[in-house]
């Protein structure tokens, strides 16, 4: 299974460590909001909403070098605007997997 790193932000960023700082940062401050509206919309079915979310939170996935996971959030994006929820089991684990990236990175 993938794990989370921050090889693409070092790419980006030329080697300027408060840029890398700043992009994770936004990263921390943002993924718990996305990640609580997502379980939202997932808990009164509101697909659509949730799509939205996951469509958001894929970048970040991105972001953060898990290739095959974003593949898997855009599959699941599109599938909740058809109401399957087949990879949600799948989107689920990888958001657990970035929370305890980003608690642990410093």
């Amino acid at each position: 299974m993938e794990q989370p790193n921050i090889s693409y932000i070092q790419s980006m960023s030329g080697g300027d460590k408060n840029f890398e700082k700043k992009l994770l940062d936004i990263i921390k401050l943002e993924f718990p909001t996305e990640i609580q509206a997502y379980y939202n919309s997932m808990r009164i079915k509101n697909f659509n909403d949730a799509s939205e979310i996951v469509h958001k939170i894929k970048h970040k996935i991105s972001i953060l070098g898990l290739e095959e996971n974003y593949r898997d959030a855009k599959a699941f994006e599109h599938g909740l605007r058809k109401g399957d929820v087949a990879l949600q089991s799948n989107f689920e684990t990888t958001l657990m997997i970035i929370t305890d990236f980003l608690k642990n990175f410093k």
